[in-house]
């Protein structure tokens, strides 16, 4: 199986859950509407895709639409696969161009961390590059063990203490290892848990202290594994470690089993954090790069990527603009009327006194408020008209339950 073809079955539950369910949608219309774009949307909220990034994606496909005159609601597909990837695009290729680079890998247990250190360290090994593993994880129990059994398998040096040890030393040890044996990666497990932020901080502070005095001038990644199958959930946990450890990447696990890949999306573009690889099986190569196009594509059903190239219509055969010709005399005064109007009204406007910040701060606050009741009310809509099963629902109450626990330490 292909690597394409590992990405398009990985991603089965979410295609059938959300876009299998656009496509219906779309198939039901006959033409492209206010109606449509409103259904469009209430099906990628409930895509987990999040609010704000449904209604931009929503609001570019009215534009485009507009742009190159299409009317075939069956279009809407390609022009939706289109933003998906311009949307995911731009900066997820790993940069690891130095010798050594370091990776420092953080997450919430029961994400597949370690597992994701040891798949990630098996693909450079297969690539040519000597990885050194750093077991400075050294909270867990089984931590050290787990990684140790990855490193063997990868073909990966370990570099590892005694449990309760400081984590930097084990960092420290491992990069002066790196350094004797020419290592070209440098792979650090670290604290699993966010019990408490200010432990985690200095905790990450004094490995990044050790790395910038060893390796000065080395590239760095800080990847933050999440599980998919938490949804929205994924988006909280990135915020946080956004703020408290100023990551630079994504590493999205077990997409394979949820139907909630749509917060690749909302990851990316609300919180400007690009995922840099997906896990689409349990195998040890099913840890794959992420690749924009491949990731919409798959969602999409296509069938082959290398033969299936997005099209692109010749200049010298797209339709002409609609409303483009040359205008008659009265077409030519009923313009200059409109543009006399505008140009008034426009006048007015800057006549008319400015609203106070406060003004500002309250109309702000209702146009929230009322974001969110019709996004209540199409959700709701959505459920009913789309028989959306209430397992999910139950799911993500759980979801939130655990989270909450994550964030004050009961987990």
């Amino acid at each position: 199986m292909g690597i394409f073809s590992r990405i398009k079955e990985g991603l089965k539950k979410t295609r059938d859950a959300i876009f299998g369910r656009i496509d219906m949608m779309l198939k039901s219309f006959t033409k492209i509407d206010d109606e449509l774009f409103e259904e469009l949307e209430e099906l990628l909220v409930m895509g987990d895709v999040g609010i704000s990034t449904s209604e931009k994606i929503c609001d570019e496909l009215k534009t485009r639409v507009k742009q190159q005159g299409i009317t075939d609601p069956k279009e809407i597909n390609r022009l939706l696969a289109e933003v998906i990837t311009e949307m995911l695009k731009g900066g997820q290729e790993l940069q690891v161009n130095t010798k050594p680079s370091v990776i420092l890998v953080i997450g919430v247990n029961g994400v597949g961390k370690t597992t994701t250190i040891g798949k990630m360290a098996a693909r450079f090994v297969r690539e040519g590059k000597r990885v050194t593993l750093a077991a400075a994880d050294t909270f867990r129990a089984a931590a050290i063990d787990q990684l140790a059994i990855w490193s063997e398998r990868a073909g990966a040096d370990l570099i590892k203490q005694n449990e309760g040890s400081d984590p930097a030393a084990v960092v420290f040890d491992a990069i002066s290892s790196a350094k004797a044996r020419g290592s070209d990666i440098i792979i650090a497990d670290t604290a699993g848990r966010l019990h408490n932020k200010k432990n985690l901080m200095a905790e990450l502070e004094k490995i990044n202290r050790i790395i910038d005095r060893e390796l000065p001038d080395a590239d760095k990644e800080v990847l933050l594994v999440l599980d998919a199958t938490t949804g929205q959930n994924a988006v909280n946990q990135t915020k946080e470690f956004k703020n408290a450890a100023g990551i630079t990447g994504i590493v999205l696990t077990k997409l394979d089993g949820t139907a909630k890949g749509g917060v690749v999306l909302a990851i990316r573009e609300e919180l400007d954090v690009p995922v840099k690889f997906i896990g689409v099986g349990e195998q040890i190569d099913d840890l794959q790069p992420f690749e924009p196009e491949q990731f919409a594509r798959a969602l999409f059903g296509a069938e082959d990527l290398e033969d299936e190239e997005m099209p692109e219509i010749p200049e010298d055969e797209k339709e002409p603009e609609p409303e483009e010709h040359r205008p008659a005399t009265a077409d030519i005064w009923e313009m200059l009327d409109a543009q006399a109007a505008q140009e008034a009204d426009s006048a007015k406007e800057q006549e008319e006194p400015q609203p106070t910040e406060e003004e500002l701060a309250k109309q702000k606050e209702a146009e929230r408020l009322e974001k969110e009741k019709r996004a209540e009310e199409r959700q709701s809509r959505a459920k009913k008209k789309y028989n959306w099963s209430a397992a999910p629902a139950a799911e993500t109450a759980a979801d939130d339950d655990w989270f909450e626990q994550w964030k004050k330490g009961d987990n």
